[in-house]
């Protein structure tokens, strides 16, 4: 089963208006949903729940994206092992070959890592009933300082990709000697190459999480926010096309500032095209393409108001698109979530929407269901 992740496709034509959406609460106390849909329709959720500092993941299945899920379960095996504090640590999801789901997220420091004396970076994935999780494994075997959320990718051919960011050593903690780095599976997440850095020596934002995802012609993306120098926060997208042995940098958004903005981002693709979305200078800004051409068109303003955070992106098999994102949120602070649809060519229509009651810790998530409806998940 060949995996689709929810994308901003660029297609041609437009739609005359915007598709419906239905705005779904999470359960009380669930923060950081993430969701994403396979080929067949059906939706696949994880968000954390719990003590802020050291919260637990959980999972659902919605058959087509509908209501009538499967009932909710606990993916972590050690009780408290995430983090929701800052937003930008919570689990991530990947959907790998013949449909098996595979996560990580950032641990907390309730459950210590005695390979690194820190926080772990935690995977895991769907075990052989599909109904429940392996233990979960802490990836990170050399590098240190784990901070900003990591990301999981993986292809329908049992290629699995763990990124995040970290000090290569315990000597080098400076934010412009941070590196990303790729622990990679080719069995489908059971064992994993030791990890190794792949970005330039341009830094990475200590506290801003990066996301990842393969494309269908097998590449694979990071788009992470670099730190060249210490006033300079520059969004950059990486692209391997030989399934994560290389990399090259494809596309730089300039930031100029000294101060960490403990931003996310979106980075997800279909089968024509892919979807950026990221923060800069307190505004969502979003660029589509194709790796292979590595052609990507020039950034739009999604979300032009200051404090606009934490974007996510959704499609539906016609190509109609939605992005979602947080406004006005902060430290131990709730905020409003908002929406906007794009067409098939990936132009903006109609007007944003705005509904408030975010919670503190959190930020929305975007799917599509069956029938072409857009839902917003906060």
């Amino acid at each position: 089963m060949k995996p689709l992740l929810l994308a901003l496709l660029t297609l041609p034509g437009v739609f005359a208006e915007p598709p419906a959406v239905e705005v779904r609460r999470l359960p009380p106390g669930a923060v950081q949903p993430v969701a994403i849909t396979e080929a067949g329709g059906d939706v696949h959720l994880v968000w954390l729940q719990g003590e802020p500092k050291a919260a637990d993941v959980y999972y659902q299945k919605l058959p087509g994206g509908r209501t009538n899920g499967s009932a909710p379960i606990r993916v972590n095996h050690q009780p408290g092992s995430a983090i929701a504090i800052g937003t930008i640590r919570g689990a991530q999801i990947a959907i790998g070959r013949q449909g098996r789901i595979h996560l990580a997220w950032n641990g907390s420091s309730a459950v210590q890592s005695p390979a690194n004396a820190g926080v772990a970076l935690w995977y895991t994935h769907g075990d052989e009933t599909g109904r429940a999780f392996e233990p979960e494994r802490n990836l990170m075997g050399k590098t240190v300082a784990l901070d900003g959320g990591a990301s999981v990718a993986a292809d329908p051919d049992g290629r699995v990709y763990v990124v995040w960011h970290a000090a290569p050593d315990a000597d080098h903690h400076a934010e412009t000697a941070r590196r990303v780095f790729l622990a990679r599976s080719t069995d489908d997440g059971k064992t994993f190459a030791a990890e190794r850095p792949v970005s330039p020596p341009n830094g990475a934002c200590g506290c801003c999480g990066l996301r990842s995802a393969t494309d269908r012609s097998g590449n694979l993306l990071v788009l992470y926010r670099s730190a060249p120098a210490v006033d300079q926060r520059d969004m950059t997208l990486l692209v391997s096309r030989d399934q994560g042995t290389t990399f090259l940098p494809v596309l730089t958004d300039p930031w100029p500032t000294g101060q960490c903005p403990m931003s996310s981002a979106a980075c997800v693709a279909g089968p024509a095209g892919v979807g950026l979305a990221w923060e800069t200078k307190g505004q969502v800004f979003g660029s589509f393409g194709t790796p292979a051409a590595k052609a990507f068109t020039p950034a739009i303003v999604i979300a032009p108001t200051r404090g606009s955070k934490h974007p996510a992106l959704a499609s539906n098999a016609a190509g109609e698109s939605l992005a979602v994102w947080s406004e006005g949120t902060g430290w131990q602070k709730g905020g409003q979530v908002a929406w906007r649809s794009l067409d098939t060519a990936g132009r903006l229509v109609g007007e944003t929407t705005i509904a408030p009651g975010l919670p503190v810790w959190s930020s929305p998530a975007a799917f599509a269901r069956d029938d072409g409806r857009f839902v917003v998940l906060f």
